[in-house]
């Protein structure tokens, strides 16, 4: 389905993320990993196919993001797809619990890093008519108690995906965003430690999907390989749930 496409993803060294890369090597892509974890690196002979490729990216920083766009430019002479997946979650707190720091943190990787990595990628990404993809989250949409900030960048990353489909539809570029529920990875998992009675949490999470348990990353992944394919073609400004219908209305989790 991606056969020779060239996809470059941030925050692909776990979670989702490597999920997506795996997913993308298998599809056919050319996958090119930009991130500060330096495992993406030592992961990529596991990938299938040849050709793929880690960057060392800071993606709150322009230079970092200018010079990764520039290094696959100069690797692979063109750019099909940017998938915007790095993402923070801490902390998980009400918003007047939340410091400025913190406040800040989130917003730079969660938001300001989808505006950095799309201002340096849009002109290959408009000479190939290729996709921008954003990983969002279901509580952008619903919310979510005790996460205020997290909530705001994730409802900011679905506003976004609709302006930016708006703005590059005439350029044949597609914007998308999948909008996960509970996934297991290891973010969430350190967010649910955070939570007063982790082994409550886990089991609301467990519960919170009519279609079944929290499910790996792969669910996710097998949605946005063909939100960046030609079956989508016709698609773009969505925000879609890869959720198990956890937004589908009031249940009895008990």
């Amino acid at each position: 389905m991606l056969k020779d496409k060239v996809i470059l993803l941030t925050g692909g060294a776990d979670g989702i993320g490597w999920e997506c890369a795996r997913a993308y090597a298998r599809a056919g892509a050319a996958v090119c990993i930009a991130d500060k974890n330096p495992s993406g690196a030592d992961k990529l002979p596991s990938l299938d196919g040849a050709g793929h490729a880690f960057f060392y990216c800071d993606v709150t920083k322009g230079t970092d993001v200018a010079q990764t766009v520039d290094a696959v430019i100069k690797r692979y002479g063109k750019l099909d797809a940017v998938h915007n997946n790095a993402g923070l979650a801490h902390p998980s707190r009400p918003l007047d619990e939340t410091t400025e720091d913190e406040w800040e943190a989130l917003f730079h990787v969660n938001l300001k890093s989808i505006y950095l990595m799309v201002r340096y990628s849009i002109p290959y990404l408009k000479a190939s008519r290729g996709s921008i993809l954003s990983t969002g989250s279901l509580v952008g949409t619903i919310g979510q108690e005790y996460h205020a900030a997290y909530v705001a960048t994730k409802g900011a990353v679905h506003a976004l995906t609709k302006a930016m489909a708006l703005d590059y539809a005439s350029y044949g570029v597609r914007v998308n965003a999948v909008a996960p529920a509970a996934v297991n990875t290891p973010m969430l998992e350190k967010w649910s430690l955070e939570q007063p009675d982790s082994a409550a949490m886990q089991r609301y999470l467990n519960a919170l999907q009519p279609l079944g348990p929290i499910p790996s990353g792969d669910v996710i992944a097998d949605a946005c390989v063909f939100l960046l394919s030609d079956m989508a073609r016709f698609i773009t400004g969505c925000i879609l749930p890869v959720s198990g219908g956890a937004e589908l209305g009031y249940r009895a989790l008990i």
